[in-house]
């Protein structure tokens, strides 16, 4: 594992998780979403999980929690095994999850009547919390009459009304607009950092890198597919922070290119070239030819560091590394570091009309994606360049799951039309040269 400024560990544990694994399913469709996982949460700290989608980020807080069991290793509450719902540990979700029919009082009061809290204390303490979240006022308000960000905090005031020991937060900022996520930041930070919190400690989920420097003291960063940690980084500024320093910029770009190095990833040794049986992500041509645009464009002229082009595009982890990687494997850019630059075949695409660039598409698509080869060259070779789209479904069936397979002759056939190497009737499910320049 790699590990950045190793936390020294010197505060009482919380939490301890020790070789953690958990699976889903059985047969060809099990799939190993956490492997080994270690992870210890201490009081009076933040921490991050920060990975992509696919990294069990989401599942490893659902153990912590003790809503579900690992399927193996070893979860330590307080010094003691876990064996269900964690007692002392509240959860806030990416969706609010409040209850439609209740006012924000009632709302925040129900998790005290479900631990038999005595009304009359019940009623304070959820007036307490309100006021403490900033929602002085609307106690008698309905979720349908609030804002997104009001709404969520009516869902931090009903985790923090019950005393927990530990705070799960699982992408809590992600559904709303990128101000009001701000404010409810800044105002929770406040809160923790003038230990007006009735919490130890913070555990966030979040695939935004940038959130997690400013709010963490400690990140923990997760492979994909199945889920390792692989890295560990202390952030070691003081709140409140500030984003436009050079240190702040400087560690998110070294978690950017933590993130994209496929050596510590993948534990293997530079990127991994795609097979007929890859897995391709669900990336669209309206997204590879855009990034490809704004990289030739100003003020890139071909380079960009990641974190930047990500703050300028609006664009999320999930959203970013997909694309890039896709356009590495196409040979449309380079990625090194936290760095992402155009390619001599790249910067063509970017300055040409509509046809050129799906004639060059068409031919790195070709070269470099070996199943859209694959589908071709059959169809080439078939008297009359028709096969079912079950033929290939057969053939990926041998290493990907069901919907892996699903997922994956969707992009190539998107990838393909645009392309035009082949055509694909949605009626029929059937591949073929028909309508394609060249061919009959």
């Amino acid at each position: 594992m790699n590990t950045l400024n190793q936390h020294p560990g010197n505060t009482a544990q919380i939490f301890s998780l020790s070789n953690v694994s958990r699976g889903f399913g059985k047969g060809k469709e099990a799939l190993q979403v956490l492997s080994d996982v270690d992870l210890v949460l201490r009081e009076g700290e933040i921490v991050g999980l920060l990975g992509r989608s696919g990294s069990g980020k989401s599942t490893l807080l659902r153990i912590i929690a003790g809503l579900i069991e690992p399927s193996s290793g070893d979860v330590l509450y307080r010094g003691e095994p876990l064996t269900g719902p964690a007692e002392g540990v509240a959860m806030v979700f990416q969706t609010f999850a409040l209850f439609p029919w209740l006012t924000v009082l009632e709302n925040v009061e129900a998790g005290l009547h479900a631990l038999k809290v005595p009304r009359k204390e019940a009623r304070q303490r959820a007036l307490a919390a309100i006021d403490l979240i900033g929602l002085d006022g609307f106690e008698n308000a309905y979720p349908r009459e609030l804002s997104g960000g009001m709404r969520q905090r009516v869902g931090f005031a009903r985790a923090l009304v019950v005393n927990p020991t530990l705070l799960l937060m699982d992408e809590p900022f992600s559904a709303l607009d990128v101000l009001t996520a701000e404010t409810l930041r800044t105002d929770l930070l406040d809160l923790w950092s003038d230990k007006q919190l009735p919490i130890k400690s913070i555990l966030i989920v979040t695939h935004n890198i940038e959130e997690a420097v400013l709010m963490c003291d400690r990140i923990l960063v997760l492979s994909s597919n199945p889920g390792r940690v692989v890295a560990q980084i202390n952030v070691p500024f003081a709140h409140p922070r500030n984003r436009l320093e050079p240190k702040f910029r400087n560690l998110i770009d070294d978690i950017y290119a933590l993130m994209t190095d496929r050596r510590s990833a993948d534990a293997s040794k530079g990127r991994a070239e795609l097979k007929v049986g890859s897995q391709l992500p669900e990336v669209s041509t309206n997204l590879m030819a855009g990034l490809m645009e704004a990289l030739a464009a100003e003020p890139y002229h071909g380079r960009a560091g990641m974190p930047m082009v990500a703050e300028r595009l609006l664009l999320e982890v999930d959203d970013l590394f997909p694309v890039a990687e896709m356009l590495e494997h196409l040979g449309f850019v380079e990625l090194k570091g936290a760095d992402i630059s155009l390619t001599d075949p790249g910067k063509l695409f970017a300055e040409e009309g509509t046809q050129e660039r799906k004639a060059l598409f068409a031919e790195h698509l070709v070269r470099n994606v070996p199943l859209a080869a694959r589908i071709r060259g059959i169809l080439q070779e078939r008297r009359g360049h028709h096969a079912p789209r079950v033929r290939f479904e057969q053939e990926l069936e041998d290493s990907l799951t069901d919907s892996a397979v699903e997922q994956t002759l969707e992009s190539v056939i998107t990838w393909g039309r645009y392309a035009e190497i082949f055509s694909y009737d949605d009626h029929t499910e059937t591949f073929s040269l028909e309508d394609v320049e060249g061919e009959a």
